[in-house]
């Protein structure tokens, strides 16, 4: 299964379980700014046993990376698809900046655990498509389809670790950190 791909749960109490165990995650280390918690302290907090948190995840990181790669599907992703034709750069990337400064110590605290390089790959598939239908709209005339996949895999993990190095400096003014993460993009472009 991909990271980016969520296994539909079979029935309510599984999905009820999954996000009790998650939410109880991000809460935990929202509130302490470092992923330094147990399953056992995840497990109290989402009122299951630890068994339960095995069976669903099977260890902490993976708890944790699911917890992180939830949080944006559930708010993040859903305010880019709201988006329509014709694409509009800066206003979806400052969505971007806003989701990540708004969950600063969180995401601060998983992109600095054991977790970082797998939360990572996991945040730049969830984008990839984004950025690949950005660019196919910008320079779909001009370029081939393996191009725009390249350009896409390319500033999806440029901006993704510099994306990065910001929330783990703090996430300070989400809008000045846009127009520079657009501005490095449209010198990027300008070099073809």
């Amino acid at each position: 299964m991909d990271l980016h791909e969520v296994e539909p749960a079979r029935d309510r109490r599984v999905r009820r379980t999954r996000a009790a165990v998650l939410q109880a995650a991000f809460d935990l280390v929202t509130e302490r700014g470092t992923t330094a918690v147990t399953l056992s302290e995840i497990a109290e907090a989402a009122d299951v046993s630890r068994r339960v948190v095995y069976q669903h995840f099977g260890d902490l990181d993976t708890v944790l990376l699911e917890a992180g790669l939830d949080l944006a599907r559930r708010e993040l992703l859903p305010c880019l698809s709201g988006f329509q034709e014709p694409v509009d750069g800066r206003a979806e990337t400052l969505v971007m900046a806003r989701h990540f400064a708004e969950h600063q110590v969180f995401y601060g605290a998983l992109l600095t655990g054991s977790c970082a390089f797998a939360l990572d790959r996991g945040l730049i598939s969830l984008l990839l498509p984004v950025n690949r239908q950005a660019i196919e709209h910008q320079y779909g005339d001009r370029l081939t389809a393996q191009a725009i996949d390249d350009l896409a895999v390319f500033f999806t993990g440029g901006a993704g670790s510099f994306v990065t190095a910001w929330v783990v400096e703090g996430a300070p003014d989400p809008e000045a950190f846009t127009d520079r993460l657009l501005d490095v993009m449209s010198v990027l472009m300008e070099v073809r």
